[in-house]
């Protein structure tokens, strides 16, 4: 393993598949100038993602042996490196696949896999993949793919890097400014890998159809062209290099493979190690409609930030909840543990912490967490008592003293179905996967935020990939992340325009320590259709799932 040279390239492709691979050779060769270990290209670079029927479609998929895919081979022969395509792919019995093929520096094909999770019109024309992902051994390091709505949902990205990648590459054809924002970046923070992601510009329909489309949609035309920013990201999340909104471009970084085997938090819990694949069992289940509580279109929440600890902690916070109820908050969330000081007289603290903070919660849900019976404990309670309890599921490096859990529970409040992430469960997507399968509309999350990732893209996007509202409070970060009412594309959108940002929340941070109010969305949680036939929960390839659950 070593230090090695990643490019992606970003350009816009047509109807015309001569065009097209002449548009890609350039392309590589211009990457090629910088003599680069990898080659990351767009999605769909053989003909635009836009089909008259199904026998267009497939009249216009390539096979692995055919023009199109030999010469980007020989390409990759020429330069002496990897590159990774996708295409779509002419399969037996007139079916199409979206497929990442990459090329090892002899030009021939070492790996292939199916794109798993379809967008939207993709639907009609492709077939979804029916196998694992491969992670592919090189003499650099293992290298995982997928493409562009695989990488907004969790799982695709996970399967790869449990099995150890340390590159993970993704093609794109996305108009979705929060695809670079966040969806991107965020696969790589979770998992501590490096991701290099290649998207299109230019028009993503045909050119001469693009200003009638948009009258359709009631979008701006330019909003139908491919969002660029093409970019490579590092284990901590941190984009390394980007390239501009539009415009063809080559971007390139020189990265170590070997800074993708450090798995720990600074607090010493390995994020693999402790993973928990025996509770994650539902996420291969087969889609169900969860049982969805009726829940309030708008509920007033808090998030309170305290560093302090102890009875000065305890003080605070009884003053900034009876200021919340003041306002209406129907839920406030305080930061893990900020009431003890010493885990001798932990549980004697945590009993007169939930009798003080009821005397001013009346109807009001607490949500902090507790020592109890030597486990770290998740609660949620009003003035009538403590409603739910929830154990720390994964181990941590900072209570490893505390027994475990193996359930996630959840409560039905009046206004919508609640679940507790507490503590360092906060950083596992798999948790909150868990709690959006049950139908929860809010999560709430007293934790301890020790990366910055976990504020600028974990929590962000806990709340757009499950559709759940999230309040985190921590002594460091603390905010609330509201989903949005509008959401599903191509249908009317009552309280914003269009603007090119597709699943991203509403965020609301503390400034320093303090009481901070935003309002929530319980009931928009019941609407996970991100586009035509793609549910953010029952198209995950929950078929695949052997690699997280096993």
């Amino acid at each position: 393993m070593s230090r090695i040279r990643v490019a992606v390239a970003q350009f816009s492709t047509g109807t015309d598949l001569a065009a097209n691979l002449q548009t890609c050779l350039r392309m590589i060769d211009q990457a090629g100038k910088v003599k680069p270990d990898v080659i990351v290209l767009p999605e769909f670079i053989n003909h635009l993602a836009w089909y008259e029927n199904p026998e267009h479609c497939y009249a216009v998929a390539v096979t692995p042996d055919d023009t199109f895919l030999r010469a980007i081979a020989a390409k990759a022969s020429s330069y002496h490196c990897y590159i990774k395509v996708n295409v779509t792919m002419r399969r037996a019995h007139g079916k199409v696949t979206g497929t990442n093929i990459l090329f090892n520096p002899g030009g021939r094909i070492c790996a292939m896999n199916d794109k798993q999770v379809l967008m939207g019109n993709e639907n009609n024309f492709l077939t979804p993949a029916t196998d694992i992902a491969p992670v592919v051994e090189t003499k650099y390091g293992r290298l995982g793919m997928y493409a562009c709505m695989d990488g907004v949902i969790p799982e695709v990205a996970r399967s790869l890097a449990v099995r150890r990648s340390h590159l993970l590459l993704n093609s794109l054809n996305s108009f979705a400014f929060d695809e670079a924002s966040l969806h991107i970046p965020v696969r790589a923070a979770e998992n501590k890998v490096f991701v290099a992601a290649a998207n299109k510009v230019g028009s993503l329909v045909p050119e001469e159809l693009r200003d009638m489309v948009a009258a359709r949609l009631q979008i701006s035309p330019t909003l139908l062209e491919g969002a660029g920013e093409s970019q490579i990201v590092a284990p901590d999340g941190s984009v390394l290099v980007k390239a501009p909104r539009q415009g063809e471009a080559v971007v390139f970084a020189d990265i170590d493979l070997r800074e993708a085997e450090h798995k720990l938090r600074p607090d010493g819990t390995d994020i693999f190690l402790t993973r928990r694949p025996e509770l994650y069992v539902p996420l291969g289940d087969h889609p169900q409609e969860p049982d969805h509580l009726s829940a309030a279109p708008e509920v007033l929440a808090g998030a309170i930030q305290v560093s302090s600890q102890g009875r000065d902690a305890l003080e605070f916070a009884i003053k900034k909840v009876a200021e919340g109820v003041s306002a209406g908050a129907r839920l406030i969330v305080l930061s893990e543990l900020f009431h003890v000081t010493t885990l001798d007289h932990a549980e004697e603290a945590s009993s007169e912490m939930i009798r003080m903070l009821q005397a001013v919660a009346e109807d009001c849900y607490i949500a902090t967490s507790i020592v109890e019976d030597k486990t770290h404990l998740g609660v949620l309670f009003n003035q009538k008592g403590v409603v739910l309890k929830q154990p720390q599921l994964h181990p941590c490096g900072r209570h490893p003293w505390s027994r475990l859990g193996n359930t996630l529970n959840t409560f039905d409040s009046e206004w919508g179905r609640i679940a507790l992430i507490t503590g360092n469960d906060a950083i596992y997507p798999e948790a909150f996967r868990l709690a959006a399968l049950q139908g929860v509309a809010v999560v709430a999350v007293p934790t301890q935020v020790l990366e910055e990732w976990e504020v600028t893209l974990g929590f962000r996007e806990r709340a757009a990939e499950n559709r759940m509202n999230v309040v985190v409070a921590s002594s460091t970060a603390s905010g609330i992340y509201a989903i949005t009412e509008d959401f599903t594309l191509w249908t009317p959108w009552k309280n914003r325009p269009f603007d090119g940002n597709i699943n991203v929340p509403v965020v609301t941070m503390a400034q320093g320590d303090e009481l901070t109010l935003a309002s929530i969305h319980p009931a928009a949680a019941a609407n996970k259709m991100v586009s035509y036939r793609t549910h953010l929960l029952h198209n995950r390839p929950w078929m695949l799932m052997q690699p997280v659950i096993s």
